[in-house]
């Protein structure tokens, strides 16, 4: 009850505010204890220069998965060159990595949706709970257009599954005003949006989107689901 009442007073101080201005006040209530994950696509890099460009003091990390895009990494080195500030990599626990992969092989992803969910929590689910430790709330780049799940999420909610405060900046965000921004500030910006990657995760489980799709559907676009998320944003109902 007192969570909800924290969430409850922070929304009303939010109201009215640009999303600049929110994301200052976040930075004035927790400081150190705010953290921001970025996959470096055009949402998070938006947020993350906000953050950069007011000198908001609040940490940027990302979850080094092992198996990102070449174009992924180019555009996280172009924004340490752009800002000069850190950005905290966390990556999978070797061991357990190295089991999954020479018990089941590279590729077994593909194999069963219970394989490709154990790949996603040992190199995105397990390194984010180590990243979220000790912190209070989580800032994320979620749309909620991006998906009929995230549509259901909250602008401030609870994660019940990393017990934390989670704060999504942009939820109400278009694609459009995303793409505007980041040209209007001349952001650095991951080349595969130019190829029709509006979603960028690791490279075997992505692939660009035809006209007329979800946003989201070149992630794991070999599963039939309506719902398929890496484990990461499942808190919300």
């Amino acid at each position: 009850m007192e969570v909800q009442k924290h969430i409850e007073q922070l929304e009303k101080e939010l109201i009215g505010k640009t999303t600049e201005e929110q994301m200052a006040s976040i930075a004035d209530v927790f400081g150190r204890e705010a953290t921001f994950s970025s996959s470096f696509g055009y949402e998070d890099q938006v947020v993350s220069h906000m953050i950069f460009s007011a000198n908001l003091g609040i940490e940027v990390f990302t979850l080094d998965t092992g198996r990102n895009f070449p174009e992924t990494y180019k555009v996280w080195s172009r924004t340490l060159e752009r800002y000069g500030k850190p950005i905290v990599a966390y990556y999978p626990d070797a061991t357990e990595i190295e089991a999954f992969v020479s018990s089941k092989g590279p590729n077994a992803i593909y194999d069963s949706i219970d394989n490709r969910k154990q790949c996603c929590f040992i190199r995105k689910v397990a390194p984010l709970r180590r990243a979220l430790k000790g912190k209070k709330i989580w800032i994320t780049g979620i749309r909620a257009e991006q998906t009929a799940h995230r549509e259901g999420m909250k602008h401030l909610e609870w994660d019940e599954a990393n017990q934390i405060i989670k704060f999504n900046p942009l939820l109400n965000w278009t694609w459009d005003e995303v793409r505007a921004y980041v040209r209007l500030h001349n952001i650095p910006y991951n080349s595969l949006h130019d190829q029709g990657f509006p979603s960028i995760g690791c490279q075997p489980c992505t692939r660009a989107v035809k006209n007329g799709e979800n946003p989201r559907a070149g992630r794991w676009w070999w599963e039939d689901q309506t719902k398929r998320e890496c484990g990461l944003h499942v808190g919300a109902k």
